[in-house]
């Protein structure tokens, strides 16, 4: 019966993907009329049950009226019909794109034609056909506003009787006019955040309001403050949420330990780094009778206070992520809940939500348990103290470390042979004075301690997954869960990859899906040390889709799990809480819950967490322009880490900072973009500058206001 389920839903993904395709066909070739022989072979869909799937395609096409049939049998695009609702993506130079659901191609939209759209915005489009020419499109009207708060800084008239607040990024290409009314205070000069009211037809600039002074520009709180603002992140709770969370009731109860699993008895600890306040999970080892160890896996049991239908839940759905920028830390949770009452802190006793495993010594696991537990964590240790350990280093638990740190070592390994793709990306981490200033630049680098507490969290989260969404004889259970999904990788950027290494002499196999990983795991492992490393890790992990959450499970491409979702993290990100609360309704034989509703908070992490990511991005640029002030004008050795057809983006590796050299800046040849090679090559001598390579530049410039570093070449 399973089987029989299978085979539509695989047909309806088959007409998907070909409406798509043909879509695609027509939109780069608008003038033209096809029969489904020419579009069958044109996308290589030869066989008769390919062909029959083609017609299907066609039909549904027409009735939807995205194309015409002026003769039998012959279709073309339906001009009349190109009225196309999407989302638009302004680029740096004023140009956009508009992504319509269901096109594989972006719809180009030259910078003349956005109109009054904004990034993100969802618009509506006409598009214009042009023989031998890509179409273009012209934005109608603006559906959706994605946002109508913006930071930057205000600047008066002359005679101070209005204003504009500047934004510096491309999300809004033109300023922001506040009439006097409407200052509330802002002096000029002054970083604000501002709203926008409307923007009247024929009107340059849209009308708005300031809503918050955030203070002077170059300075660090305004400067953090400015970062969230702009991503409408708050910095503070409300007063009622911090009431509620502090007349929580944290007694541990004996009433509440009889319901629970007690493993207060055996040796437990968490492994964290070393400014770390929120310790949401902790492990337990114990060896039993028949030799084997019994491992657990212990996960603050934050759904235990945070109950829904409560502001405090409200408040953390909202924010549905910690936020970690550069000098703070942006809590989902109240304080007193996520350094206090739920943090698995030493010695305190902790309700926890537990995976618990039987392994043997090759780390095959022979039984399992997931539930509700009481633990009380007996040591703290940083990542640091546990590779001390690790690398021979006596301590009391070191019998215990070393056990795990081999069972760890074995489940990587077992991972990477079935297919999981292994970046060793570093982490820029930044020394700060008494006043948040830059005084130095590390590199955050995993090693063996790092490697042992991502394995088994790893191994909660998959076995929490499959526990809940496969019966006990393998089949799906139909039980709705959150899952953290990567969908594989797009097949023509694989292609590229392919084709493009094979230029520098070395090989992917892309045929099937395990073999592309072993393949590009042995290329990662084969560039290491060569001045190809950094382009060719780049350009893999552009290849790479998106992680995101969702109710609907594709699996998770990097790490080869067919199931996988996030456990073990509740203090900082709300899908653990939802992923807490699926599983004990599970273990409590409450009926499924309701996938439309899951769906809906998926989606909305998962947007949290891109909007979150974008802020701790910028604070980093922020901190590694700052730092980099003190440079302007010396001379470093850099490696090329992005090339568009504005400039090249240069890292200084020493210091994690990337900033941009201008195409213009470059005197000594015309330089264009060449896309293909990811270089750009200049027409009169065939100088080329590739991704990858190693160049001399010199700082020119450090603008903390746009977050960005100017450099020049200096060779």
């Amino acid at each position: 019966m399973a089987k029989k389920n299978k085979i539509p839903e695989k047909h309806r993904e088959k007409l998907r993907d070909l409406k798509r395709e043909i879509l695609a066909l027509f939109m780069k070739n608008p003038n033209k009329q096809y029969n489904y022989k020419q579009i069958s072979n044109t996308l290589n869909q030869r066989n008769p049950r390919q062909r029959e799937i083609i017609v299907q395609a066609l039909q549904k096409l027409t009735s939807e009226k995205q194309l015409l049939e002026p003769k039998t049998g012959k279709y073309q695009l339906n001009f009349q019909e190109q009225f196309l609702t999407g989302k638009i993506d302004v680029g740096q130079n004023g140009n956009a794109y508009v992504i319509v659901e269901g096109l594989v191609k972006d719809i180009f939209v030259p910078k003349s034609k956005t109109g009054r759209a904004l990034q993100n915005d969802i618009v509506k489009i006409v598009v214009h056909q042009y023989k031998n020419r890509r179409p273009e499109a012209e934005v109608i009207e603006v559906i959706e506003r994605y946002r109508t708060q913006f930071v930057g800084k205000f600047e008066y008239s002359p005679n101070k009787t209005f204003g504009f607040v500047v934004v510096n990024n491309n999300s809004i290409h033109t300023d922001i006019f506040i009439p006097k009314e409407r200052f509330k205070g802002a002096q000029n000069e002054q970083i604000v955040l501002a709203e926008i009211i409307d923007w009247r037809e024929g009107e340059d600039s849209p009308r708005g309001k300031i809503i918050e002074v955030l203070g002077e520009s170059g300075e660090n709180e305004t400067e953090i403050h400015a970062i969230l603002a702009a991503y409408g992140l708050p910095y503070r709770f409300p007063e009622e949420i911090e009431q509620e969370a502090a007349n929580i009731d944290t007694q541990i109860t004996e009433a509440e330990i009889a319901k629970r699993r007690d493993m207060r008895n055996i040796t437990t600890f968490t492994i964290d780094p070393t400014d770390a306040q929120d310790f949401d999970d902790a492990l337990s080892i114990q060896k039993l009778p028949n030799g084997n160890w019994e491992i657990g896996i212990h996960i603050a049991d934050v759904s235990h206070y945070v109950k829904p239908g409560t502001l405090l839940d409200e408040e953390a759905y909202s924010r549905a992520t910690s936020v970690y920028l550069v000098d703070r830390v942006v809590p989902m949770l109240p304080e007193i809940l996520s350094n206090n009452v739920c943090s698995l802190r030493p010695n305190e006793e902790k309700y926890t939500f537990s995976a618990v495993f039987e392994m043997d010594r090759y780390a095959n696991i022979k039984n399992s348990w997931f539930g509700r537990t009481v633990i009380n964590s007996d040591r703290r240790f940083t990542y640091e103290e546990a590779q001390q350990v690790i690398e021979g280093q006596s301590h009391e638990m070191e019998k215990e470390l070393c056990t795990l740190d081999k069972l760890a070592k074995i489940l990587r390994a077992h991972r990477l042979k079935n297919g999981a793709i292994s970046f060793d990306k570093y982490e820029v981490k930044f020394r700060l004075d008494e006043s948040k200033n830059p005084v130095g630049v590390y590199f955050k680098i995993s090693k063996e301690s790092n490697h042992l507490i991502e394995e088994f969290m790893l191994l909660a989260n998959k076995k929490v997954s499959e526990f809940v969404s496969l019966k006990k004889d393998g089949e799906p259970s139909g039980r709705t869960f959150i899952y953290r999904i990567h969908d594989d990788p797009d097949p023509s950027k694989l292609l590229s990859l392919k084709q493009f290494v094979n230029t520098l002499g070395y090989d992917i196999n892309i045929s099937n899906r395990k073999r592309t990983t072993q393949s590009l795991n042995k290329l990662l492992s084969e560039v290491k040390g060569k001045g190809e490393e950094n382009m060719i890790e780049t350009l893999a992990m552009r290849t790479m889709s998106k992680a995101k959450y969702s109710t609907e499970n594709v699996g998770h491409y990097g790490l080869a799990f067919d199931y996988y979702s996030h456990f073990t993290s509740p203090i900082r990100r709300y899908p653990d809480v939802i992923a807490h609360r699926l599983l004990q309704d599970f273990l409590d034989g409450k009926l499924s819950a309701n996938p439309a509703e899951i769906e809906e908070q998926a989606k909305h992490s998962s947007e949290r967490e891109r909007v979150a990511a974008d802020a701790e991005r910028d604070s980093i640029k922020y901190m590694q322009v700052k730092f980099m002030k003190q440079y302007v004008g010396e001379t470093f050795e850099g490696v090329i880490s992005g090339v568009t057809e504005w400039g090249i983006y240069v890292e200084i590796r020493n210091f994690g900072a990337e900033g941009l050299i201008r195409l213009r800046d470059i005197r000594d040849d015309d330089y264009r973009f060449d896309d293909k090679n990811y270089a750009i090559i200049g027409q009169r001598t065939g100088m080329q500058y590739q991704l990858g390579d190693t160049v001399q530049i010199k700082v020119t410039r450090a603008d903390l206001e746009r977050k960005q570093l100017d450099f020049e070449l200096t060779e």
